[in-house]
């Protein structure tokens, strides 16, 4: 589905991402991990178009992004970008920016209108669908931008941090089961970044580890242990994340190496 090729990246002279090489398949749900600042929302900014790599390219479905106009829409209608923090138009209501989005897709009216029924009732939002998204609170409008996603029915999503932006307990526990059934039972491509290592261990096919810039490790949560050769997957991670700084827990205790 999606296909990352040497992409590199930078931001005036510090590089930001170094020689990326990575394939998602189709069905596969892909979560890119790194510590802050490791080039995850702009490996992600690549694949979703609204970056374009210094060197290297995206594919997507075998076609390169920014190829020309036509296939870069064709693209489009079938990859969805969420940003972090996505710009929502304040002054219209819940349902009219979903309808709005739906009909930018061509999804059918009838079935549009009961996909924004379900949406709302999804995360809570049946008493807010009708009212300015002004008027929304933080993890609302976190609500309302991960609706607008779903309602695409694209077949292939991009998603920055779904689970952060004040979502509660009932949307995160929500998002978790759909992004689930998306990935099990309709062949849906998810590519996500996400702080939580309960949520990676749990959701993703394949982890992609970032770290300075370079793809440090990419597989299933096995194998990371076994590239961290342990047993646990926290572990695991925090090796592959700061290798040159294992035992950070330890020594803010006051333990030694030896101790820990």
């Amino acid at each position: 589905m999606i296909e990352v090729r040497d992409v590199t990246h930078h931001y005036g002279l510090r590089p930001v991402l170094q020689d990326i090489s990575l394939e998602v398949a189709k069905g596969e749900l892909v979560v890119l991990l790194g510590p802050n600042g490791s080039g995850k929302t702009t490996l992600l900014g690549c694949m979703g178009g609204t970056i374009y790599p210094s060197r290297g390219k995206v594919l997507c479905n075998g076609i390169p992004r920014r190829l020309d106009e036509k296939s870069e829409l064709a693209i489009r209608r079938q990859v969805v970008y969420l940003p972090d923090n996505t710009w929502l138009p304040r002054h219209q209501t819940g349902r009219e920016f979903l309808l709005a989005v739906g009909r930018l897709y061509d999804i059918d009216d009838f079935r549009l209108f009961d996909h924004a029924e379900r949406l709302m009732a999804l995360f809570h939002l049946e008493d807010k669908g009708d009212s300015a998204i002004s008027s929304y609170s933080t993890g609302q409008r976190k609500k309302i931008a991960l609706a607008s996603a779903l309602i695409t029915e694209a077949p292939c999503l991009l998603l920055d941090e779904p689970f952060s932006g004040g979502l509660d307990p009932a949307g995160i526990l929500a998002m978790k089961a759909v992004l689930k059934r998306l990935a099990a039972d309709e062949n849906v491509t998810v590519v996500m970044t996400t702080p939580v290592p309960e949520l990676v261990e749990e959701l993703a096919h394949r982890v992609a580890v970032l770290r300075d810039g370079q793809l440090a490790a990419y597989g299933t949560a096995d194998k990371l242990r076994a590239i961290a050769e342990t047993d646990d997957f926290d572990e695991a991670l925090q090796q592959l994340l700061y290798p040159e700084d294992r035992n950070v827990v330890g020594r803010y205790f006051g333990e030694s190496s030896d101790e820990a």
